[in-house]
């Protein structure tokens, strides 16, 4: 009998990626599941069909009678009237950061934090342990295309978890890894933390929470300590990567440790951080016992992840490629990749600014990584959970970038004015609602 019979449990925000993979998780140990979000989308359709109930409408009137526990996000608003109603029935309420953590209670944990990379890195080592036949449970922040999902299902209960670590809202100091990743530490979440000197607070406070092995990019501020293992370029790394050539759609190099000879790996993917993340899946697969060659046909294999570099048509007329990427260091990374994929191709970009807060925290830093576009699109800012703010917005933005063919456009106008243009290389980019126009667009450009 699963270990959720006869319980209920509401999900506050089901539709969110981290959500979903957490009510499919619950939904998996026999638990009744439902829940709300504010609007309905083809993860939200997937899970109905799954057998959850989710409703739209903010109604304590739509809530189950019985509850056993409520899991919500922080990007939920306090005020919602639901959200309210749960109080007052005092019904146990947690975080899904406090719920993923204690799930690790009772794994071997391998997290993957970072502000950025997390999602590919987690989606590579789950392949990775998954090609080499170990039972593996993993939470991943995107769809893997080698699975088609953002869950990937262990079958017994001592498998290995592989979790993202969101640095959002302090949520990964809720787990217990055993293994933990540090790729990235970039300024990024400030209405949380205030300033990059908290953030790396809180990233080392993650780091004393690590069992066994913290494995740490090498220019990272993470606190020396006995269990460090650090992986880049430089020559005092325990793990030194070698660049190879990149083409036809292959990235290759080499890394070099563990007293042994440098070892081949080819990526079907490109950029230098995705050769990090790569690595970095290397490291942490080899903690638990996987062979060196295992990994390389795995890493050679992997699909990537829905929303990341994500080649959505590639003809001799049109290319159209879609990315997660919502913070200037993970523009900059994409928009390099992309050249250095197609050098010879206009790139015309579509932007999304996500959060007025992220928006005016780097607002000169944006403008100078979007003006590595031939031609940019943008969009209104997507405020997810924030308020506007005075004086911020994406007119402003579009004011400092400096590029001659640049244009604001409404939401409502996208797909028209994408299709009079016809752009040779379309990229869109953001991580708001932006991912509702990728199919369309997608099915658009391909009758080109």
């Amino acid at each position: 009998m699963n270990n959720g019979e006869g319980h209920t449990i509401y999900f506050l925000g089901i539709g969110g990626i981290g959500m979903s993979a957490l009510a499919r998780y619950y939904h998996s140990q026999g638990y009744t599941v439902a829940g709300y979000d504010r609007t309905s989308s083809p993860l939200t359709n997937e899970l109905e069909h799954e057998g959850m109930a989710i409703h739209y409408e903010d109604n304590p009137n739509l809530l189950p009678a019985l509850i056993d526990f409520v899991v919500y996000t922080p990007a939920v608003p306090s005020d919602l009237l639901e959200f309210e109603a749960l109080r007052q029935r005092d019904i146990p309420m947690m975080k899904r950061s406090e719920a993923l953590g204690k799930i690790s209670e009772n794994h071997f944990t391998i997290a993957v934090a970072g502000t950025h990379g997390k999602t590919t890195t987690t989606a590579m080592i789950a392949h990775i342990l998954n090609h080499s036949r170990i039972d593996t449970t993993a939470f991943i922040g995107g769809i893997a295309n080698n699975f088609e999902s953002n869950l990937l299902l262990g079958k017994k209960k001592d498998s290995v978890l592989v979790v993202e670590a969101d640095e959002f809202d302090r949520s990964f100091l809720q787990l217990h890894p055993d293994v933990s990743i540090i790729g990235s530490i970039d300024a990024d979440h400030l209405d949380i933390y205030g300033d990059k000197e908290h953030l790396v607070e809180s990233f080392n406070a993650f780091a004393k929470l690590t069992k066994r092995n913290i494995i740490a990019r090498e220019d990272l501020d993470i606190e020396d300590s006995w269990n460090r293992i650090t992986y880049g370029f430089g020559e005092d790394c325990k793990y030194q990567i070698v660049l190879g050539s990149s083409g036809n759609g292959y990235t290759s190099f080499s890394i070099k440790g563990e007293g042994q000879d440098n070892f081949k790996i080819i990526i079907p993917m490109a950029g230098i951080h995705n050769v990090l993340n790569a690595t970095a899946a290397f490291v942490a697969s080899r903690r638990v016992g996987i062979s060196r060659n295992s990994i390389a046909e795995a890493l050679h294999t992997f699909k990537g992840v829905k929303r990341r570099f994500d080649i959505r048509v590639n003809n001799e007329k049109h290319c159209y490629i879609d990315d997660y990427a919502h913070h200037p260091t993970e523009i900059k990374a994409c928009l390099q990749a992309i050249r250095d994929f197609y050098p010879n191709m206009r790139l015309t970009l579509v932007f999304q600014p996500h959060l007025y807060s992220r928006t005016r925290d780097f607002m000169d830093e944006f403008a100078e990584v979007l003006a590595n576009a031939d031609e940019l699109i943008l969009l209104g800012i997507y405020p997810a959970r924030e308020e506007p703010i005075p004086g911020i917005s994406s007119e402003c933005l579009l004011e400092k970038v400096k590029l001659s063919d640049k244009k604001l456009v409404s939401k409502t106008r996208l797909t028209n004015l994408v299709s009079n243009e016809k752009p040779e290389l379309l990229v869109t980019m953001g991580a708001g609602d932006i991912d509702r126009f990728v199919e369309p667009l997608e099915k658009m450009i391909a009758t080109w």
